[in-house]
């Protein structure tokens, strides 16, 4: 080392930086590693060093660098913690239905409109500090919140709540004693929205022991802090109950008024903020105008409830009849032909005990078959084990999407996926006939979307067939 400093060669890093376009729902990122401690030298600099310049400099560029690339991994960690949490809700049932659950009770209770109720955020510590930032936001985009201490509410407090108001507790175990302290004082009738880390009702004691109607709103992180940074302060759980709290309080805000820049415009006219604004106000509206014209030209247009196969249109696969006493014989592909076309909708459903809940074959698959398929078995492992589609490979769409707009979000995750795939020197390659793979990815045209209403799959559409009327 002490060679390479007096000679002036450049310090070599090995890190290498890959840039690409990232798909909208990445999947979840693996643990982080420790940050590095041990290895950190941060005694001071030895009065004898500055005798030897070269050393001098090269080791504080060593120590920027291990404190840059500490900060890096920071920043990787919480932005991995954020991946995690997008995933979690575009995909998952118990997420997505407190979210709506949330809103609904939100909406439904606060403003003119709602019965002029109030959303009352409480927490302790770190947790506390997220809610009266919550507390901030919601005020500014017109959704009146208050902030309430637990110990506090307990000493006289508890008069801010009013019969109309919402609840929300921030808790990232879910069993803070203050928390567990103050709940039996809290109105049962009032809707309690629970922000915390657990992802299932279950197992979180507050839902448990104490109200089982709680609005359950998931914020959990992808590893413990811990094993993240060799510390338990909070970092990535504060940044995802923030994250979902911010989420709520816009989702909210949206449904409750028409022009939400107009709203928010009018609460901070102060600073650089409100001067840019009010400059921009009039634009704005007539931004807002627009997409309300829009808006309504979409609800004019198609939508994938209109051109979907409704579950019930999808015949099950019956089991081959056979002889009292003979063996039965596994299902073959000229079962599922034979299926097809006596299905009227063309989607043929596998039976449970063949293939697991929740399996599909649509029609380009079965158009796929080939003469020497008919005689291939669907048992697990079989060789036509590409024609069945488990639900977890579905892609959700709203139900009162335009057709236009769910072509074009398609679209636009096959473009992702494909560059995914060039970064990563995958080259595209799908496995088996029917994959869907390829450059499009999991989004090709046998790919199947799943039309969504009220968190429940309604109907079921190929990608091929919404794609062919755009």
């Amino acid at each position: 080392m002490v060679q390479q400093c007096s000679q002036q060669r450049p310090v070599q890093n090995s890190e290498v930086y890959v840039l690409r376009q990232v798909p909208p729902f990445p999947p979840l990122s693996p643990p982080s590693p420790i940050t590095p401690a041990e290895d950190f030298d941060d005694a001071p600099i030895d009065a004898r060093s500055l005798t030897q310049p070269d050393i001098a400099v090269c080791g504080k560029k060593l120590a920027i660098e291990e404190r840059l690339s500490r900060a890096v991994h920071v920043l990787a960690t919480e932005a991995a913690a954020l991946q995690n949490l997008t995933q979690l809700y575009s995909s998952d049932r118990v997420a997505r239905d407190g979210f709506t659950r949330a809103v609904d009770a939100i909406t439904a209770r606060t403003g003119t409109n709602g019965g002029g109720g109030k959303l009352v955020v409480i927490g302790v510590g770190k947790s506390g500090h997220i809610a009266k930032k919550l507390v901030a936001t919601f005020n500014s985009l017109a959704i009146q919140a208050v902030f309430l201490h637990p110990t506090e509410a307990l000493h006289g407090d508890l008069g801010q709540i009013s019969r109309h108001d919402t609840l929300l507790l921030i808790t990232f175990s879910g069993k803070t004693p203050e928390l567990l302290t103050l709940l039996p004082h809290l109105d049962k009738s009032l809707p309690l929205i629970l922000l915390t880390s657990h992802t299932r009702p279950e197992t979180c004691d507050i839902i448990r022991h104490h109200r089982p109607d709680t609005i359950l709103l998931p914020a959990p992180v992808h590893e413990a802090e811990t094993a993240s940074f060799g510390v338990a302060a909070p970092t990535t759980s504060t940044t995802v109950a923030l994250t979902v709290g911010d989420a709520l309080a816009v989702v909210a805000s949206r449904e409750m008024y028409p022009c939400v820049a107009a709203v928010f415009a009018r609460n901070h006219p102060g600073g650089a903020i409100g001067a840019a604004l009010w400059r921009q106000q009039n634009a704005s509206q007539r931004e807002e105008e627009d997409q309300e014209e829009e808006k309504e030209k979409e609800e004019e247009e198609e939508v994938v409830r209109a051109v979907m196969v409704p579950l019930g249109d999808i015949a099950p696969l019956p089991s081959p009849s056979h002889e009292p006493g003979s063996t039965s014989a596994p299902l073959t592909g000229l079962d599922v032909l034979r299926a097809g076309y006596a299905s009227p909708s063309g989607w043929v459903r596998l039976p449970q005990d063949l293939a697991g809940n929740g399996v599909v074959v649509s029609p380009r698959k079965i158009r796929g078959l080939q003469p020497g398929d008919m005689g291939r078995t669907l048992l697990e492992g079989g060789e036509l084990r590409w024609l069945g589609t488990r639900a977890s490979a579905f892609i959700p769409v709203a139900a009162d999407t335009s057709v236009r707009r769910a072509a074009e979000w398609i679209r636009g995750l096959r473009a992702a996926t494909a560059s995914a795939s060039v970064s990563a020197g995958a080259g595209g390659a799908a496995e088996g006939r029917g994959s869907g793979s390829g450059s499009e990815g999991a989004y090709g045209d046998e790919a199947i979307v799943a039309v969504m209403e009220r968190g429940e799959c309604v109907g079921l559409l190929e990608v091929g067939r919404l794609l062919e009327g755009v």
